[in-house]
């Protein structure tokens, strides 16, 4: 059985072939590169261009990409299309139309496999999402079924409480955690009084529960 990457796994380095849609030029993406920049990634895979509910989460993510862009993540779609289906879809499909992150290509399903997504019965990806901090590891994943679409507020949200306890590694953000709501500090004061140290700190605007 193959052994696929696991949460807390430093990922091994990967390089994908990619249809810049900014330029409108093929260009490449690298995790050595990414980490070497100290970018957060998400790798957003997908089943096929030319699809149904594909191109809606292409679109959503765009619509989150200068926010995203803002907070040193780089968003890369990824599917087992070459480069040059992409570039006709992105050309062709008006809701593609705002997509400016890199459109990556795995053909031989290569990083598919490395991230558990790929299905040996059809040649695609499942729609897999995938959060990778700048020294590359991998601290987000999910992976839905292929008729369910994603929500990138969601994914949004999640990457901002990564990078919120990357730099308050003591805190941890509880359930629908948004900037500037309370976090939890862990600790023997904490146990069985959650609730009541959230009452409280929410009242205070305190940040920290302890």
């Amino acid at each position: 059985m193959t052994d696929f990457l696991k949460i807390g796994d430093l990922v091994p380095d990967f390089e994908l072939e990619t249809y810049e849609p900014r330029a409108g030029e093929f260009g490449t993406v690298s995790l050595d590169q990414l980490k070497k920049e100290r970018k957060w990634a998400v790798l957003f895979f997908y089943p096929a261009d030319f699809t149904f509910i594909c191109p809606t989460e292409l679109s959503d993510l765009a619509e989150k990409y200068a926010e995203l862009k803002n907070l040193g993540v780089e968003p890369v779609s990824v599917s087992t299309d070459t480069k040059f289906v992409h570039l006709a879809w992105q050309r062709e499909e008006k809701l593609l139309e705002e997509v400016k992150y890199s459109m990556g290509a795995d053909p031989t399903g290569k990083v598919s496999r490395l991230f558990g997504v790929y299905d040996e019965n059809t040649g695609l990806a499942k729609r897999g999402t995938f959060i990778l901090d700048p020294d590359g590891r991998l601290v987000g994943s999910e992976v839905s079924f292929d008729s369910v679409g994603r929500n990138a507020d969601e994914l949004l949200r999640k990457i901002k409480a990564h990078l919120y306890v990357s730099v308050h590694p003591a805190e941890v953000c509880p359930a629908k955690w948004t900037e500037g709501a309370p976090t939890l500090k862990p600790g023997a004061r904490l146990v069985g009084r959650v609730s009541e140290s959230l009452k409280t700190r929410r009242r205070s605007n305190s940040p920290v529960l302890t």
